[in-house]
């Protein structure tokens, strides 16, 4: 549950921060006429990423226990991994600007055909949240399904990941109302760096079970042996190892390449979107002076 809160929480505060500052600034320069061509493209994105998210998991289905399944949800792990990366460091980088931009595109909109361009605005920035938010959400599906086929709680933990998104979602609403009431007192740059720390742990999940997918595969075979194994006091298959096993990409018996790979990503991708070598350096150079 809290994975999928944690991607809906994150990725609804995107979406909606973004269609804040579209209606926030029609609202300043007295456009208000053009929220209905807003919320147009918002309806067209959400419909369309719905519709696409669902058929592809009831195709999928219809391999259920197949390779062809192993490999569908290995490249859904592997894109989830590297949106998941990409999006937050991206976020952190033009968080700054990310207003500015916005407002500069709707100047050149209401230039133009207003009506489609502000729509096309708007489908194009949450569809692109909301495609994310997709395939994060089959990827953390898929993770859950195969920790429960183990042990039977499929069903369960696919539906704790809905739920989990369906109150992140509610949550992010209510944090996007609150955006366009009080705009800048709102300290979204620590919300997102938190949050961001969150979705890298559950990235270095997602890369380690697409490692063990490729090892299972036989595609990857690099230190394809199991370091040891936990099945008999904390199996993956029972619920605490089924949410350990979404939220931190737990194994009850991980190979030295999944240890390794997860181990890895950690250090180098919290090292680079915390800053700690730039907060080493202030803190020598302050102590030094």
């Amino acid at each position: 549950m809290i994975p999928g809160f944690v991607i809906f929480l994150r990725e609804g505060v995107e979406g909606s921060l973004i269609v804040a500052i579209l209606l926030a600034y029609l609202d300043r320069i007295g456009q208000r006429r053009h929220f209905r061509d807003v919320f147009l493209g918002v309806g067209a994105a959400l419909l369309f990423v719905t519709v696409g998210g669902v058929a592809a998991f009831l195709t999928l289905g219809a391999y259920a226990g197949s390779t062809a399944q192993t490999v569908f949800e290995t490249v859904t792990y592997l894109v989830a991994f590297v949106l998941l990366t990409y999006m937050t460091f991206w976020m952190r980088r033009h968080a700054r600007t990310l207003s500015r931009e916005l407002r500069d595109r709707i100047d050149t909109a209401l230039g133009g055909r207003a009506r489609w361009s502000l729509a096309l605005l708007a489908f194009q920035a949450v569809g692109r949240e909301g495609l994310e938010t997709a395939v994060f959400t089959l990827a953390l599906v898929f993770a859950a399904g195969a920790a429960g086929r183990r042990g039977g709680l499929a069903a369960t933990g696919q539906g704790a990941v809905l739920a989990g998104g369906a109150i992140g979602l509610l949550a992010a609403l209510a944090i996007a109302a609150a955006i366009y009431r009080l705009g800048r007192r709102l300290n979204l740059a620590r919300f997102f760096l938190i949050v961001g720390a969150l979705l890298m742990v559950f990235a270095a999940g997602l890369l380690a079970d697409a490692v063990e997918n490729l090892q299972q595969l036989g595609w990857l075979q690099i230190l394809p042996h199991p370091l040891w194994s936990t099945a008999g006091g904390l199996p993956e298959s029972s619920p605490l190892g089924d949410i350990l096993h979404t939220l931190v990409g737990y194994a009850d018996h991980p190979t030295g390449l999944q240890l390794g790979a997860w181990i890895l990503y950690l250090v180098v991708a919290l090292t680079a979107f915390l800053d700690v070598p730039v907060r080493l350096g202030r803190r020598l150079r302050a102590a030094s002076t």
